[in-house]
């Protein structure tokens, strides 16, 4: 079969191969791809890509293999599936418990924007607690993970701020529903809830927005800035805020996937996909999304999705 491997070259981070086919664990189903979204922090790690990478954790597909222990969909199921690797090719193994299955009325390519963004999405929110009636402000706000917190949050009932780098980028997140501006000094605070993806001095900046007591929660640093904090700034920002680390991974992802699937046949969550192209073109792909030239989620296809 063929898979995308990294290449090492920034100008051009992936190319095909032939390899073969992968052999599912006992707890795995195989999937043969339709499409697949890759994510900008995969775009950094292809920079240096470490030895025996496989990059690929967003798929949609059909399951052309059950697992073997007997957990998961049957042969001829289609899915949408988050696997630790490998996502990028005709084949992918995947863990039954990280895994949901399809309804007709939600397409491949919808489907293969859905995971990782969307799972952030959802914990992120999670940690952050109930949105309604909250003001939250969102910095970073233009990729996959902020259309999904904005749409999310908003219709919980939160009133939200989404800091984008331009107008254009900002466009959709204003139909969503949130107060849209460019410049982090131009937030409207005090603030209930910062969700924070910048990083550098964006960190502080957002911080100082805090009503007393208000909670941070640190989820990115796309800036790639790491962040400096000042003692005596801090005794002049909200008193006793609460800054918490964030990371969405942990298995099983299985729940979140179903419901974010639920949400999209129900049409209370959209996802934003920008670009949609035959995998040939990954490797631009890959560029143009490092570089922040897609607004939203970009979607490869391997041919037949539906």
């Amino acid at each position: 079969m063929r898979r995308l491997i990294p290449t090492g070259d920034a100008a051009r981070p992936v190319a095909f191969a032939e390899v073969p086919q992968p052999l599912p664990e006992p707890d795995e189903v195989l999937v043969k791809v339709e499409a697949f979204a890759p994510n900008r922090g995969e775009t950094f790690l292809l920079e240096h890509p470490r030895p025996g990478l496989l990059p690929g954790k967003d798929i949609a597909g059909l399951v052309v293999q059950a697992a073997a222990d007997g957990s998961g969909p049957a042969v001829g199921t289609r899915v949408v599936g988050h696997p630790p690797q490998g996502g990028w090719a005709e084949y992918a193994s995947v863990p039954t418990h990280s895994l949901a299955v399809l309804p007709d009325g939600v397409d491949s390519v919808r489907a293969a924007a859905l995971p990782l963004a969307g799972i952030t999405a959802l914990r992120l929110l999670r940690a952050a607690g109930n949105p309604a009636g909250r003001r939250v402000l969102l910095t970073g706000a233009s990729g996959g993970v902020g259309h999904y917190v904005t749409e999310l949050a908003v219709g919980s009932g939160a009133e939200v701020t989404a800091v984008t780098a331009t107008p254009a980028r900002g466009e959709r997140l204003a139909e969503l529903g949130a107060q849209v501006i460019h410049e982090l000094a131009a937030a409207q605070g005090p603030f209930d809830v910062v969700l924070e993806s910048t990083g550098g001095s964006a960190l502080p900046a957002a911080l100082s927005k805090l009503r007393p007591g208000g909670l941070l929660v640190w989820f990115g640093q796309a800036s790639r800035t790491p962040v400096t904090l000042d003692f005596f700034d801090l005794l002049g920002g909200p008193e006793r805020a609460t800054i918490q680390h964030f990371h969405y991974a942990g298995a099983p992802y299985g729940p979140e996937l179903a419901a974010l699937v639920r949400l999209v046949e129900q049409k209370r969550l959209h996802p934003e996909v920008g670009r949609v192209s035959d995998w040939a073109d990954t490797a631009q792909t890959l560029v143009d999304l490092r570089e922040r030239r897609i607004r939203g989620k970009a979607v490869l296809t391997t041919g037949g999705t539906r």
